[in-house]
């Protein structure tokens, strides 16, 4: 059975025995044949919501956030769209903010990418730095030992905000997409930390698919209606990048109809679990750095048998990457385990645990290999098992396992997310 792999921009093909493997794919939906049709019928009816013309006036200072590079958001389709049916209003009302979290701000180079030189021609396009207080306002106080929130200044000085975002299965939020734009999309960094603290994190429904009692998306919307969001713009996407559904009005009532959706078609049952896995991180650009590619991990470990095995192939071209304290933590802490101890700690707060805790989960129920462009050192730093010949390995890890048996494979890595028993509750 030959497979094709998500695996930077290009993927790359796998041989395997076709007897015992199971593939897993979310349900393809095949694009929308006029995307910008559909948008403007969205946007004229949306869910929940006076249509989007009629939300805006033309004195009205408008904040448009949407999402950094490393999400596959269409933002250089979804922006002249959007800005043709507020046509009304000046181009010099925008504010484009890019939701950069804790991430490191988009280059000019990457920023044309991911809106077009149209965009940036007309319009005020800005990276949001968590880092920067100066850039803030306060946009709520502290209440309830939570700390005050602040976010980008022109995103709390605008007179209309419309959030714009993709809705796939999250590992701790249920579903990307919604208030998720903003929080953590253009907070500070100590509302970004709290929010990420340990005790959430390791809460058991802060994991895909779960919205009901899931404490992290409990918190993202209590944090992301600290100040009116005028409209949303939500989408999903397929393997093709291609816009499958617009989700569009009222950001609760149209992320939840995104959500559903999305359940029903990249949410996949197993009948049990299994010795290997084979996962990628979606390809370009999820697959960018390791600390991305830690989703296509958590996905995996849905169905990998206690002690067994996930081969991940990702790409990994930015490195760990070098910003932030991911690659130092791994070097810090000599197993997976002091991570877990480390993060749990009273007291502890250090940027990036967040994902060394996922990370130290998965390891700890299985071992991990890493297909990637990192260095052999820099795999054994983080505690996986380096690969050299793709193809090569798995046909040893089969030969060792024997014949007989079963593997599951996600080509599309976190796009799809396995699970065992009955249908998670959205």
């Amino acid at each position: 059975m030959k497979i094709h792999l998500q695996y930077g921009r290009d993927g790359l093909d796998i041989d395997l025995p076709g007897d015992n493997v199971t593939v897993l794919r979310p349900q393809f939906v095949p694009g929308l044949a006029d995307e910008q049709a559909a948008f403007v019928e969205a946007a004229r009816a949306p869910i929940a919501s006076s249509p989007l013309a009629e939300k805006i006036a033309a004195t009205d200072r408008v904040a448009v956030v949407i999402a950094d590079g490393t999400r596959a958001l269409p933002s250089n389709r979804l922006l002249p769209w959007l800005f043709a049916e507020l046509g009304h209003v000046p181009a010099e009302n925008f504010t484009v903010l890019i939701g950069t979290g804790t991430h490191r701000p988009n280059t000019a180079e990457e920023i044309l990418r991911i809106v077009g030189p149209e965009v940036v021609a007309r319009y005020r396009v800005i990276n949001h730095n968590a880092y920067d207080k100066a850039t803030m306002a306060e946009a709520r106080p502290a209440v309830d030992g939570i700390p005050a929130l602040w976010m980008n200044r022109a995103y709390v000085e605008a007179d209309r905000r419309i959030l714009i975002g993709f809705i796939e299965p999250h590992l701790m939020a249920g579903y990307s997409g919604g208030y998720k734009a903003i929080f953590p999309g253009v907070s500070d960094l100590a509302s970004i930390m709290y929010y990420h603290r340990a005790e959430m994190i390791g809460h058991p429904r802060s994991t895909w698919g779960i919205m009901q009692d899931n404490p992290t998306q409990d918190h993202i919307r209590r944090m992301g209606s600290a100040l009116p969001v005028d409209f949303l713009l939500n989408v999903t996407l397929n393997h093709k990048q291609e816009i499958t559904r617009f989700f569009c009005g009222d950001v609760i009532a149209a992320h939840e109809a995104g959500c559903a959706f999305a359940k029903e078609t990249a949410m996949v049952a197993c009948p049990g679990r299994y010795p290997l896995v084979i996962t990628t991180n979606s390809g370009y650009p999820l697959d960018q750095n390791l600390y991305q590619s830690v989703k296509g991990m958590c996905a995996a470990v849905e169905i990998v048998a206690e002690g067994g095995e996930i081969v991940t192939v990702a790409r990994c071209n930015d490195g760990f990457p070098s910003h932030g304290n991911f690659a130092t933590m791994l070097a810090e802490y000599g197993s997976a385990q002091a991570m877990l101890d480390a993060v749990y700690a009273p007291g502890f707060h250090k940027l990036d645990q967040w994902q060394i805790q996922k990370l130290a989960q998965v390891l700890l129920r299985a071992k991990v290999s890493l297909y990637s462009e990192l260095s052999v050192e820099q795999a054994r730093q983080a505690h996986l098992t380096p690969i050299g010949d793709l193809s090569a390995y798995i046909a040893q890890r089969l030969a060792a396992l024997g014949t007989d048996v079963s593997i599951a494979v996600l080509p599309e890595g976190p796009m799809t997310i396995p699970y065992v028993a009955e249908p998670l509750s959205v």
